[in-house]
C-alpha cells in the first residue's frame, strides 16, 4: 500500500535499482522516481513504479541530460544507492541544488587516493598509500613499507592491501606480501591503490547527517572482514563511541558534508588510536541496512531520504530519530557463506544452525554448478545467514563458529 505523498516535501530520485529502497519509498511520504538501466523498465511498468531509464556509464558530455530531465520534473535531490552512482548523484545534485562543489565532493568519495589525501589534509590518521600503474610499482611499495618498518633480512614481510580506485566493498581487494602474489593480479585491475596493513579492530560506521550534524550513528562490528558483521557492536567496541563520534565529526568537517548518509571504515588500536580506512557516500553492503532495521526498528532507506531532502524540518528529524529509535532492541548479525569444498552438489544447512535460537533465516541458493571457482581476492559470497539475539558475546561467537561449518556439500 503506497503511503500518501506530501507535495510540500522533497521530490527524490533514487539512483540505481534496489527493491529495498523502492519499498521504503513506497511507504514514505516523499514523491520519488527510480533512475535505473533499461532492463528494469518492464518490472517498473508492471508494478507501477515511477521510473526513468538511464545507463550509468562513465560521466561524459551527455551526463547533464539526466540532470536536466529531473530538473524539468521538479526533482529536488538525487540519492545514490550504489558505489557506481555516487559520482552521478554528485553531478546531478550540483545542477538540482545549484552547487557545483557537490560534484567535486562526490569525486572525492569515489577516488580512494584523492579521498585519503583529503583526509590527511584534515588531520585524519591514515596508513601509507600510493597508486600503482604496474606490478613493479607494487613490488617497490612492499619493499618500501617493510624498509620503513625496519625489517631485517629473513623477517617475513608485512602484507599490503591493493584495491580498485572506485569499486565498492571487497571487490578487487587483495592482501599480498610476496612477488608471486603480485604477479597473479590481472592486467585489467591496474591502476590500483596500495595501502599498508593496519593492525587493530576494524569496524564500520553508518551515520545520517542533516545540516552538518550527526543525527544517528550506528557502529557495525566486523567479526571477520568479508565474512561476518553485527550491529550494534559488543560493549568492548561500544565504549569507544565518544572517540568514534569525534572522528566522524572530523570527517564531516574535512569533506564538508551537510546532508546525506555516510559509511566510513576505521581501524581501532588497543590504545584507542583510530586510523581512517575509507568512506562511502551510499548504503553499505552486506545487508547492513537490513541489520540496522532489525536492531533499531527504523527503516534506514527512509532515514536517508529524510536527511537528503532539503525540505526536511528539524522537527521531522527529531521525531524520526526519537529516543526510542536510538536504543537497540537486540543485536542483528549476518554471515557470508563461501563453499569450503572444491566440488559441491547441494545446499545443506547444519541442524545446529537451524535449531539455534538466534538463527532467523538465510538467503542461500542451491548450487548452479558443482565446481567451485577459486577465490583470488576478497570475492562475492554465495549467500547470507541472518541472526538476532540479546547477547553480543554469544552472537559474536556464533558468527565465528560459522566459518568451521559446511553449507554446501
Amino acid at each position: 500500500m503506497m503511503a500518501e505523498k506530501n507535495p510540500d516535501k522533497g521530490y527524490i530520485a533514487l539512483l540505481g535499482w534496489s527493491l529495498g529502497a523502492i519499498e521504503a519509498a513506497e511507504n514514505f511520504d516523499r514523491r520519488y522516481i527510480v533512475i535505473a538501466p533499461e532492463w528494469a523498465e518492464d518490472y517498473a511498468r508492471e508494478h507501477g513504479i515511477p521510473y526513468l531509464p538511464w545507463n550509468f556509464e562513465r560521466l561524459n558530455e551527455r551526463s547533464l541530460e539526466i540532470a536536466e530531465q529531473l530538473q524539468e520534473k521538479g526533482v529536488d535531490i538525487a540519492i545514490p544507492l550504489f558505489e557506481e552512482t555516487v559520482e552521478w548523484a554528485g553531478a546531478i545534485n550540483s545542477v538540482l541544488r545549484q552547487n557545483p562543489r557537490l560534484h567535486g565532493q562526490a569525486v572525492l568519495f569515489r577516488d580512494k587516493a584523492l579521498m585519503k589525501r583529503r583526509a590527511q589534509l584534515g588531520g585524519i590518521r591514515v596508513g601509507i598509500f600510493e597508486e600503482a600503474h604496474d606490478r613493479d610499482d607494487v613490488i617497490r611499495f612492499i619493499r618500501r613499507v617493510n624498509q620503513t618498518l625496519l625489517k631485517l633480512d629473513g623477517d617475513p614481510d608485512d602484507p599490503i592491501h591493493v584495491k580498485a580506485f572506485d569499486k565498492a566493498g571487497c571487490l578487487g581487494h587483495r592482501m599480498i606480501s610476496t612477488p608471486e602474489e603480485v604477479y597473479r593480479i590481472p592486467d585489467e585491475e591496474f591502476p590500483l591503490l596500495m595501502e599498508s596493513h593496519l593492525d587493530g579492530h576494524e569496524f564500520a560506521v553508518e551515520a545520517w547527517i542533516h545540516d552538518g550534524k550527526i543525527r544517528f550513528l550506528n557502529i557495525s562490528e566486523y567479526v571477520r572482514l568479508g565474512y561476518s558483521v553485527f550491529v550494534p557492536p559488543s560493549p568492548e567496541l561500544e565504549k569507544w563511541r565518544p572517540r568514534i563520534i569525534e572522528e566522524v565529526e572530523k570527517l564531516i568537517h574535512t569533506f564538508d558534508i551537510q546532508f546525506g548518509q555516510i559509511h566510513p571504515e576505521y581501524f581501532l588500536t588497543s590504545d584507542g588510536t583510530m586510523y581512517f580506512g575509507e568512506v562511502a557516500y551510499r548504503p553499505p553492503g552486506f545487508k547492513a541496512f537490513e541489520l540496522i532495521e532489525r536492531a533499531y526498528g527504523f527503516n534506514p532507506y527512509q532515514a536517508s531520504m529524510l536527511v537528503f531532502d532539503p525540505k526536511t524540518t528539524e522537527e521531522e528529524i527529531q521525531e524520526f530519530f526519537s529516543e526510542d529509535v536510538q536504543k537497540a532492541k537486540g543485536h542483528a548479525g549476518c554471515f557470508a557463506v563461501y563453499p569450503r569444498r572444491w566440488v559441491v552438489n547441494r545446499l545443506e544447512i547444519p541442524d545446529e544452525i537451524l535449531d539455534h535460537e538466534y538463527f532467523e533465516f538465510h538467503e542461500l541458493p542451491e548450487p548452479l554448478e558443482s565446481k567451485v571457482s577459486k577465490r583470488s581476492a576478497f570475492g562475492t559470497h554465495w549467500g547470507l545467514l541472518f541472526f538476532f539475539g540479546e547477547d553480543p558475546v554469544q552472537l559474536k561467537e556464533l558468527l565465528e563458529h560459522q566459518e568451521e561449518l559446511d553449507f554446501y556439500v
